[in-house]
């Protein structure tokens, strides 16, 4: 899939995934305690990559965190400028973020990297490392499992990584991974997490 036909696909259910999703109050609170854990180290500018309805952005906005919010997809960017005024947000993709070399101080990519195919994922992981100045940190999001598989997503075909394959590929960009947690539970899809520090 490419960037541009994950964002037509979310464009077109835009109004039912803020619905469901828009409000950080849907978000375990495990979820929100570990993003504000990680964020809480950072130093400097923060891009929340795939942020959808800006959810996310907010939440480490109120806690201070200097942040901004991209996606590929304009309803979604309307729609968080909208809910969040003194917010910046504006169209992007992880694979071009817009930015100057080591200039962040930390990157979210929450679920963001779920549809990305991954034989492609390195150009997602080159731009983290090119735009994270070194100590800066990355925290991802995504779906865990024992293999590397597409599944039908509700919105688009999406991928399991095994925790320990992203970690490997972290690591060819020149991060560190400093946490990686996993958790499994019956109905709904597994979930992973991890923080690294750029070298």
């Amino acid at each position: 899939m490419t960037v541009s036909a994950v964002s037509s696909a979310y464009g077109a259910r835009a109004a039912e995934y803020i619905a469901a999703f828009g409000d950080i109050g849907t978000a375990q609170e495990k979820d929100r305690t570990a993003v504000l854990d990680w964020a809480r180290g950072l130093e400097g500018h923060v891009i929340d990559v795939g942020c959808g309805p800006g959810q996310w952005t907010h939440l480490l906005s109120t806690h201070g965190v200097e942040v901004e919010g991209i996606d590929p997809t304009p309803k979604f960017v309307a729609a968080a400028q909208q809910r969040h005024p003194a917010i910046r947000f504006r169209i992007g993709e992880a694979e071009r973020l817009g930015v100057d070399n080591a200039s962040l101080g930390g990157i979210l990519a929450w679920y963001s990297l779920i549809h990305t195919d991954p034989a492609l994922i390195d150009t997602a992981l080159a731009e983290f490392a090119r735009c994270l100045r070194p100590g800066g940190g990355l925290a991802v999001g995504f779906f865990e499992g024992p293999d590397l598989a597409p599944f039908d997503h509700t919105v688009t075909r999406a991928y399991y990584w095994p925790l320990d394959l992203l970690c490997g590929r972290l690591a060819t960009h020149g991060f560190t991974v400093t946490t990686k947690t996993r958790r499994r539970a019956p109905g709904v899809r597994p979930h992973g997490f991890i923080t690294a520090e750029m070298n």
